[in-house]
């Protein structure tokens, strides 16, 4: 079976597993204590069933490209809240995730063989021609490098692909003369002068005008790039280079990926996440397969399979048995020290470890992908959508999820390789969810947030590039497909690349660069290639029962406290390992205890005291792990004893006709008032008070009694603006951002603060909402003059009979149903206002703790440390660090629905005290996982 089709076993045994980590060791016993084994396989789907999903999947896909084209082309995306394109310079930066963005129309191209892969062939014919139209590739703007090669060149490539192909069945296309193909052989061009490193990796960035270094290009300044970025090049470059003969795009793809291989840690066979470009020193020494590193593997294993050279896959496989010894640690894969690969790097993982599943399935490794695949399931279950993070007890981490289609991809290759029905049940609730929750007029929109199920103005092109494809593919038939998937290999975006390939124009040296670096015993690496349909003959519930044990793991997994925990036994002997609850600053015995593991104690000038580890001062690896884990549990000390001080985001959804509930606005919390989350919510029509900053006794009492008044914010106190709605009557109140433009796209958001005095005469519920949010309502009320909304701790369920009403039909009637479908938005966390000194802030933002050198292991970087057990205890930081806000905030609660608001990313100081641990490093992670297409 082909790359695209279903997996291949290219035979490799999966070595021996060193002991597992004690995260996931106690998590496996949680796994085991799952008692009831079903025994009956997932019934068959119906022919029908199928298609009914496979016609829905079309309505979708319709729904987005419909909408991008009519409201964004030829913008590069779709803004589905707004109804409008995404032109770079025209809206707020989004930092790193504007770098994809060059004003090449890249929905469009990224789209181009999607509409071949569901059968719109007319379509495609039209898009095509628009491309050669009104595209331009010469423009005066700094793109990424990775993101303009898997969108955009793989996008050409696989409309050129899928464009001879049709030519060649005679029906459409027939004017085509390769005009994409040039297109791409320009593109890949501009890219080339990246390449003009002494290492050979590129630069990160280039200007699509000037190149790099000259003063116009602004870009070739920096010195780091990502592992995923330098190595993820050679499927699009290689092709580029088979169709034209132009042999220099596939020979800079494979320098990079040979300098990539030269400087892994040649003891653990693993590579880092960010590697200096000149240098070739790793600059973030943690290695996973999640962000940063992910497509780096994928292209070695599909570089062998397209190109057929031997040497990919033998460093795929030196670096697959590593990640199964160190990082493996099923069902979860887990950051690890590059050169200590026994120690975790982190207790999250991200999103984009979600295709890993899918490779392993390529390599014919099938039980731990359904074992993995089945706990990403069980996330998904809990929240909806897999969240951008989430930590090893499955909680989340950071909030986002902009419609990856990773979990997908991996579904689809795992129905092909088993044919398991169970698999097109998984396919059909992501189809449903994407209805349901991320759906709205012009498209489908990102979360902003899974816990309140809250939107963001954005529809990446990826979404159209992958999600539909894998999804029509998963119920597809080979007879509903106009061409032979099985000819063809995905690249990362999901673009498709015809495998002959491998036959045309090999001028490249296939010298064999391996051996160059390490012995490799060819005893391990079976060239053959089963087909998956029979991996699985004998024992129809072999899937089955794998998955099994998984079911419970994200609803019962264990306490952190007790995965934290080991038995006295594990160090026959030893004393039990010292706990960060029982820690007194004070007391010489802990304190020479913490020097054996490796942890300093700084006496800082101003009266704190900081914790620092250096794992290699240790003195031992056993006494290195004991030092992060207590590290790590001054974490949770500090964020338990935080939670109560901070309040989780609110919710104000637009019940009313023709919303229905689809308007999910996360709104900002009061520190007066009745407390939502233990209150019933209010429900009520809206109306502005006069005057509208509800500074003064109102005027309109009459229109507002009875209702939730709508109040500008300023000129007064947030508590002097509740008192005076109040006292007209009204039963709750909404204050909006004077700041005009203001949005959670930019901005985070705060708790309202009191006035200083006694706030217990205010008796309603008072909600912040920044003026982007806050003009939906108000343009509502323009609309349709009654609009009803509800104030709650978060959204509540619609109506189930508007749901059914607003459900989207298999049919092809987008334009119908678009109707029904209501926006959602959501500004970011509640932090403290520092606009308006007369709207008192929360408090004020604290020193900065000292940074904490970096090391192989672990730096933890806490501030005073009392000698008392129940003194408030600043944050520790993992890898010298900052931790996010969200790891405090996590709610207590049986649903941790609500656990805690999500970070600003481009906001660094904030007003809490507990958030400076690991922060800088979910930053850079999280920027990395934007820049990764990812």
């Amino acid at each position: 079976m082909s790359a695209a089709g279903g997996g291949r076993d290219w035979g490799s045994p999966v070595p021996q597993r060193a002991p597992w980590s004690l995260v996931a060791a106690t998590a496996a016993l949680c796994l085991l204590s799952a008692t009831s084994v079903r025994t009956a396989a997932a019934a068959p789907m119906s022919r029908e069933e199928k298609q009914k999903l496979g016609n829905q999947v079309l309505e979708m896909f319709d729904h987005a490209y419909g909408n991008y084209m009519e409201h964004a082309y030829p913008a590069d995306e779709l803004m589905p809240l707004t109804c409008r394109g995404r032109v770079r310079g025209q809206e707020p930066s989004r930092g790193d995730v504007d770098d994809a963005l060059g004003k090449f129309s890249l929905t469009l191209i990224d789209s181009l063989d999607t509409l071949v892969v569901l059968n719109k062939t007319k379509e495609f014919e039209d898009a095509v021609r628009k491309v050669l139209r009104d595209v331009n590739l010469d423009n005066d703007v700094v793109v990424s490098v990775f993101e303009t090669n898997i969108r955009v060149l793989g996008g050409l490539l696989g409309g050129h692909s899928l464009a001879i192909m049709l030519k060649e069945k005679g029906e459409y296309m027939q004017w085509y003369n390769d005009e994409l193909l040039q297109m791409a052989k320009q593109l890949g061009y501009k890219l080339l002068p990246a390449f003009n490193t002494t290492s050979g990796l590129p630069y990160p960035r280039i200007n699509l005008k000037f190149g790099i270094r000259k003063p116009e290009a602004r870009t070739g300044t920096e010195t780091d790039t990502c592992t995923a970025c330098a190595g993820t090049l050679i499927l699009e470059f290689a092709a580029l280079s088979r169709f034209t003969g132009a042999t220099i795009f596939e020979e800079y793809a494979r320098k990079a990926l040979d300098f990539l291989w030269e400087k892994r840690q040649r003891s653990s066979n693993l590579v880092g996440v960010t590697i200096n470009i000149h240098t070739g020193d790793w600059v973030r020494k943690d290695s996973g397969v999640g962000a940063g590193i992910d497509s780096y593997y994928e292209y070695l294993l599909k570089a062998y399979v397209l190109l057929g050279d031997d040497s990919f896959l033998e460093r795929f496989n030196t670096h697959y048995n590593a990640i199964m010894r160190y990082i493996s640690q099923p069902p979860l894969l887990l950051d690890v020290h590059i050169h200590k690969p026994m120690l975790n790097a982190r207790t999250w993982m991200d999103a984009l470890l979600a295709f890993f599943p899918g490779l392993q399935v390529l390599k014919g490794d099938i039980r731990p992908a359904i074992e993995t695949h089945e706990m990403l399931y069980q996330v998904i279950k809990k929240h909806n959508f897999l969240p951008e993070a989430f930590t090893t007890d499955f909680r989340v981490h950071w909030a986002q999820h902009p419609l990856r289609p990773e979990f997908a991809e991996s579904t689809y290759f795992l129905y092909k390789a088993t044919g398991d029905p169970y698999y097109l049940e998984v396919g059909k609730t992501l189809i449903e969810n994407l209805n349901k929750y991320a759906r709205v007029p012009c498209g489908f929109a990102a979360m902003k947030d899974v816990r309140t199920g809250s939107h963001e103005d954005r529809m990446d092109s990826f979404f159209l590039a992958e999600m539909f494809k894998y999804l029509y593919l998963l119920f597809a038939d080979k007879e509903d497909i106009i061409f032979d998937i099985e000819d063809y290999i995905f690249t990362t975006e999901a673009h498709l690349l015809p495998l002959w390939l491998s036959t045309t124009n090999q001028s490249i040296s296939k010298k064999n660069t391996t051996s160059e670096y390490t012995e490799l015993d060819d005893s391990n690496f079976d060239w053959t290639c089963p087909n998956t349909q029979i991996l699985f003959p004998h024992d129809p519930l072999y899937a089955q029962r794998i998955r099994e044990p998984l079911k419970n793991v994200v609803d019962k997994s264990c306490p952190r406290g007790i995965i934290r925990v080991r038995e006295e036994s594990f160090r026959s002997g030893a004393k039990p390992p010292l706990r960060a609850r029982d820690f007194m600053a004070t007391n010489p015995e802990h304190l020479e205890i913490l020097k054996k593991m490796g942890v300093s104690l700084i006496h800082l000038k101003d009266g704190r005291v900081q914790l620092v580890q250096h794992a290699i001062q240790a003195a031992s690896s056993i006494d290195a792990e004991d030092g992060l884990r207590f590290m790590q549990e001054m974490i949770e000390l500090s964020s338990q004893q935080q939670k109560e001080q901070q309040l989780p985001p609110r919710a104000v959804q637009i019940v009313s006709h023709p919303f229905f509930g689809r308007v999910v606005l996360t709104a900002g919390p009061a520190q007066f008032g009745p407390d939502l989350s233990k209150h019933k919510e209010t429900r009520g029509f809206v109306a502005s008070s006069k005057p509208y900053n509800g500074c003064s006794e109102l005027t309109n009492p009459e229109a507002v009694m009875g209702k939730i008044a709508l109040v500008q914010r300023g000129q007064c106190m947030f508590a002097e603006k509740a008192r005076n709605i109040q006292n007209a009557g009204a039963i709750g109140g909404i204050v909006i951002d004077d700041n005009e433009g203001s949005s959670s796209d930019t901005a985070p958001l705060f708790q309202m603060a009191g006035d200083g005095k006694d706030t217990d005469d205010i008796r309603i519920p008072m909600l912040f909402l920044f003026s982007k949010e806050g003009s939906i309502i108000l343009d509502a009320i323009r609309e349709y003059e009654e609009v009803e909304v509800l104030l709650s701790d978060k959204a509540k369920d619609r109506d189930p009979e508007m749901d059914n009403e607003e459900q989207p039909s298999s049919e092809n009637d987008s334009q119908n149903q678009s109707a029904e479908q209501i926006i959602s938005i959501s500004p970011t966390v509640d932090l403290v206002d520092q606009e308006t000194p007369e709207e008192s802030s929360l408090n004020s933002p604290p020193e900065s703790l000292s940074p904490a050198d970096t090391e192989d292991a672990a730096d933890v970087s806490p501030p005073e440390q009392t000698s008392s057990p129940t003194a408030n205890h600043e944050t520790p930081s993992l890898d010298g660090e900052c931790t996010d806000l969200d790891n405090q905030l996590e709610e207590q609660s049986e649903t941790e629905e609500n656990s805690s608001p999500d970070v600003s990313w481009d906001k660094k100081a904030q007003p809490i005290d507990s958030i400076l641990a690991d922060w800088n490093e979910d930053i850079e992670a999280f920027e990395m996982m934007e820049k990764d297409e990812l």
